[in-house]
């Protein structure tokens, strides 16, 4: 990883600590609510995983936690790392207050051999938003496997690179067809990104508003994960998102989201099921 990727990264990481307070008040998270973290899981995440009951898991980048308390709830010793200080903190008062029984560790995923102190775990679990933050794949498959004990199993529950090519609203002017407005495949520079305010509902995000984002094709994925020694067990797509990314969405008898009838049928989300 160069020297301007490391800068980027800590850009992220300031963005993430500054994102955390928005993201525990907002109502997309609904914290302030019963918990019910199997609602971000797809069905088909749980017969892909299988049982978890006594295994060691760990969660990387896992941001609030939100995910992470539902592989404590199956049963799993269960370690969720995140780069943000402030999102570790919440997350692990998120936990005590649910009575779930999670360690977090406060590190780049990058660095998280060294920061788990050479813990090896059965299952690894990421997604839904983070490899975009990751500007290296070849470098993270490799701390997968060496996170990963022998037989282990990594998960990834992803959007699809279509749902990020495609823009989120339309131009002005425009109707509200789904454009492809940004890459698809990877290879190019890091998107730079100033935002107020995030992807969640809620007030305005005070200080570092400066985060970096990396396109990655389902090929970049795949090659580096059998490159660093795992084999693709199964892959899937699904067409709907545990929120509605357009306003045109509709909600599914499963409680998540997808285009509605007469529009194209289209991968939104996909999870990949690899070994070691």
């Amino acid at each position: 990883m160069t020297d301007e990727h490391e800068r980027m990264m800590r850009a992220n990481q300031a963005n993430w600590d500054a994102r955390t307070p928005v993201h525990l008040v907002s109502r997309f998270y609904g914290l302030g609510e019963k918990l019910d973290p199997a609602r971000w899981f797809a069905a088909f995440e749980w017969e892909d995983l299988g049982d978890l009951a006594g295994l060691d898991v760990l969660h990387l980048q896992c941001h609030l936690g939100t995910e992470t308390i539902a592989f404590a709830e199956r049963g799993a010793r269960t370690v969720g790392l995140d780069i943000s200080e402030a999102s570790v903190a919440a997350a692990a008062g998120i936990a005590a207050r649910a009575g779930a029984d999670v360690t977090y560790v406060r590190a780049n995923v990058y660095d998280a051999v060294e920061a788990l102190d050479g813990r090896r775990f059965d299952v690894i679990y990421t997604g839904k938003g983070a490899l975009c933050y990751l500007p290296d794949l070849d470098r993270w498959a490799t701390v997968v496997a060496q996170l990963l004990r022998p037989g282990g199993r990594l998960y990834i529950a992803e959007f699809h690179p279509l749902l990020n090519a495609l823009g989120p609203k339309p131009a002005e002017g425009e109707g509200t067809e789904l454009l492809l407005r940004h890459d698809y495949l990877g290879g190019r520079d890091a998107v730079h990104r100033n935002a107020t305010y995030t992807y969640t509902d809620g007030p305005a995000v005070e200080g570092a508003t400066d985060s970096y984002e990396w396109m990655h094709g389902m090929d970049e994925v795949i090659n580096a994960l059998t490159t660093a020694g795992l084999g693709i067990r199964r892959l899937r797509e699904s067409d709907e998102l545990p929120w509605p990314r357009w306003p045109q969405m509709v909600r599914t008898p499963s409680g998540w989201w997808r285009l509605p009838e007469g529009e194209p049928r289209i991968p939104l989300l996909y999870g990949l099921l690899a070994s070691r």
